[in-house]
């Protein structure tokens, strides 16, 4: 009857072993599918940003400022250094560069072409056969980024629109509640509103005394200007093109005229927020970058924004896989107990391997080979969690953040799921180190009176 018992309470224990073991196991795989959703997420992250930056982006640009691009005092509007050449771009003071300094920029050796940013303020735009007025942002066309198409055609990577065209975003399609090939061709009227310079009092008594309230209406009037525009183009919304903007664009040598015209007589006149500088095929990116910033100025190539784009996605996974590792780290002390538990119950049957002549690092090498089988267990199917439901979400994620097709958000690398099942294996080792200590430490003779 007592074997019996005995036999029972082995079954019973061994049960209750599969089952801390199969806990245990699940615990470690919530932290094995966080983090190999966050690599898979970072890998995909960084193979669309280095097409999207390869297909879209002109090698040979370099994006140039007045001041850094990451100054914080600049973004932030804390206390800066006064300068003449200061002026306002979203509700943000920064320096701006002035012709003077696009003349510099076309003297570099190596410079091909110099494109100011121009920034055009509309008071509204009218579209062909509708009556409503909007408000619009008006752009430069940039020829160095190649945006996707809803309707219509784009001129090759490189090559400026015409001075009569525009290219309007898909989501003004919308707002006017036509399809995008249905205002392919029609036109687009921007209408401007030139501030006239403000009259001394001297100048209003003046005109009141000369023509009365006419006069000085006339001395106040605003001059306003109205250009029609042909659309070419409705860029599509799509995170694949850098273009994917809100902005009307307007060709570079129609937006010189209108800001020249806008701010003639002001302080903002050939005032630029940055500048694009084309690199001639035969001089090297770097060198004249370098060169550029030389002069004083701050300059980013096509590689260096893929960097940027990289350092934000590493940081972003970084944060989604600390969340993996706070689960790994749970599932450690799920270990422990686990084996800990195990060597209470298994007492007896150590003794008797010690006493048939086991040695103790035997029996400490059974206890974290058993650790390492649940760490790997727990790797595996976190993996395999992963890959199924990322495979079978990626068509979905596609599609609402507008990837475009063949682009995917998750893509699993097969070593890197290996290495992370290992590296599982090994943590769960390190973590199985203190009971099979204790299993091999055990007394055989005390082991074998323990029921």
């Amino acid at each position: 009857m007592k074997r019996v018992d005995i036999m029972r309470r082995a079954a019973r224990n061994l049960r209750q072993a599969k089952g801390r073991t199969l806990l245990t196991s699940l615990a470690i795989a919530v932290g094995a599918f966080t983090i190999a959703v966050s690599l898979a997420a970072g890998e995909g992250a960084r193979q669309y940003a280095d097409k999207l930056i390869k297909s879209n982006v002109d090698p040979q640009s370099v994006f140039v400022t007045r001041e850094p691009m990451n100054d914080a005092a600049a973004m932030t509007g804390g206390l800066r250094k006064y300068s003449e050449n200061s002026g306002d771009y979203g509700g943000v003071s920064m320096e701006m560069l002035t012709a003077d300094d696009v003349a510099t920029l076309k003297t570099i050796p190596g410079v091909d072409q110099v494109r100011p940013t121009y920034l055009i303020s509309t008071q509204f735009v009218t579209f062909e056969g509708i009556e409503q007025r909007y408000t619009s942002d008006v752009t430069v066309y940039d020829p160095t980024v190649l945006a996707t198409v809803a309707a219509g055609t784009l001129p090759a990577l490189g090559e400026q629109i015409g001075a009569d065209e525009a290219v309007i975003p898909e989501s003004y399609a919308n707002t006017l509640g036509k399809k995008p090939s249905e205002l392919v061709g029609t036109t687009i009227t921007l209408t401007l509103v030139k501030a006239g310079k403000v009259p001394t009092e001297a100048e209003t008594q003046e005109a009141m005394l000369r023509g009365g309230v006419e006069a000085v209406k006339a001395l106040y009037a605003q001059e306003t200007r109205e250009v029609p525009l042909t659309i070419r183009a409705v860029s599509a919304q799509s995170s694949t093109s850098f273009s994917a903007s809100t902005a009307v664009f307007i060709s570079d040598v129609k937006a010189e005229d209108l800001s020249n015209w806008l701010t003639e007589g002001t302080d903002q006149y050939q005032r630029y927020i940055s500048a694009t500088v084309i690199v001639a095929k035969s001089a090297d990116v770097t060198e004249v970058k370098d060169s550029i910033k030389d002069k004083g100025f701050s300059a980013m190539t096509a590689q260096d924004i893929s960097g940027m784009i990289f350092t934000m996605v590493n940081v972003l996974q970084g944060i989604v896989t600390g969340f993996g590792v706070l689960a790994l780290i749970a599932s450690v002390f799920g270990i422990i107990n686990t084996q800990y538990i195990s060597v209470l119950e298994r007492t007896s049957q150590i003794g008797l391997m010690k006493a048939l002549g086991m040695p103790g690092k035997g029996v400490g090498k059974l206890f974290r080979y058993e650790a390492a089988w649940i760490g790997c267990i727990g790797g595996v199917i976190g993996v395999l969690l992963a890959f199924g439901i990322g495979t079978a979400m990626n068509p979905w994620i596609t599609e609402v953040l507008t990837l475009g097709e063949g682009n995917s958000l998750l893509i699993f690398v097969w070593w890197q799921n290996i290495a992370l099942v290992i590296g599982l294996m090994l943590v769960a080792i390190v973590a199985g180190w203190f009971p099979s200590r204790k299993a091999a430490k055990l007394d055989p003779i005390e082991a074998l009176r323990t029921e």
